[in-house]
């Protein structure tokens, strides 16, 4: 287990003790949910890269390529 220290303004601080946010289940909690959202963030973004790039291949020339190898693995059986 590790143990960390963080400062806090103290308004703040304050807020998060009265709301109970300062236990440290619920501190391990905010931390999983936090980074489960920044893992989805960045799948996102990745997708969105990927979605910007252009295939090297049309459509109908991928589709094409299928049936070649579709074709030749029927030959060989």
């Amino acid at each position: 287990m590790t143990n960390i220290t963080v400062s806090l303004p103290d308004d703040l601080a304050q807020q998060a003790q009265a709301a109970g946010l300062l236990r440290p289940e619920t501190i391990v909690e905010l931390l999983r949910e936090a980074m489960r959202k920044r893992q989805v963030d960045q799948l996102f973004a990745t997708m969105d890269r990927l979605a910007q790039i252009k295939p090297a291949l049309t459509e109908a020339e991928i589709d094409a390529e299928i049936a070649t190898a579709r074709a030749d693995r029927a030959r060989r059986r």
